[in-house]
């Protein structure tokens, strides 16, 4: 039997919003952004990294209380937040629904997505309830969960990531054929558009000329 899925927040780990089916699929989205830099006397752009963009996790979560003759959203608003006070009585939750503004956070709650061994940290980024089956007295007893996760990592972790960097100490460079201050900048600063610090250091008047075989200095960003 497989091991059942299920939602939960981070910071309360009581609060379990079980998958009454698993899942079929799983699709993951990362992407990176880049910045697009048009460098005079070049044949094409250079990109320049700019940040990377979290991960995102979408499926389908599939609900069915037919046999129980229940409504559905008593389980789907687990997760979207109650939107069932038209009904006869009311289905209070101590905790919420897991998208639902937390008070003392003034913003959603970071849940994990646990499925066996995979644990994906995320904030519940969308949700799309579409009902497909109905009573006779009008209460749905079928729904398709269509939800987003996106990736929530901790700051602290964020910040001990790979760190931007530019020489710590001056360093030289032999001028070769083909070379640029705007390349040499952005292989050594990660970043063309501080070529004029070398210019600068280098008493160099116009970028477009250099010398080949010459030795400049390549000095440390401040």
């Amino acid at each position: 039997m497989l091991v059942k899925a299920f939602l939960t927040r981070k910071d309360n780990l009581l609060m379990v919003v079980p998958c009454m089916f698993n899942p079929k699929e799983l699709s993951v989205e990362k992407s990176n952004h880049f910045a697009e830099i048009n460098i005079p006397g070049l044949g094409s752009s250079i990109f320049q990294f700019v940040r990377g963009g979290a991960r995102t996790l979408t499926m389908d979560l599939f609900f069915d209380t037919y046999e129980l003759g229940t409504d559905v959203r008593v389980f789907t608003d687990r997760i979207t937040g109650w939107d069932i006070s038209g009904l006869t009585g009311n289905f209070p939750s101590p905790f919420g629904g897991l998208m639902d503004i937390d008070p003392a956070l003034h913003a959603p709650p970071v849940c994990l997505f646990v499925w066996g061994a995979y644990v994906f940290p995320c904030i519940i980024e969308r949700a799309t309830k579409k009902f497909t089956m109905f009573l006779s007295t009008g209460i749905p007893v079928r729904a398709t969960l269509s939800v987003t996760l996106r990736e929530y990592v901790e700051p602290e972790l964020l910040a001990k990531g790979t760190p931007l960097s530019s020489p710590d100490r001056t360093k030289r460079w032999i001028i070769k054929q083909g070379d640029s201050l705007w390349l040499i900048a952005a292989e050594e600063y990660g970043d063309p558009t501080k070529w004029r610090a070398i210019a600068d250091a280098n008493q160099i008047d116009n970028p477009r000329l250099l010398e080949i075989g010459k030795e400049i200095v390549i000095p440390p960003l401040e």
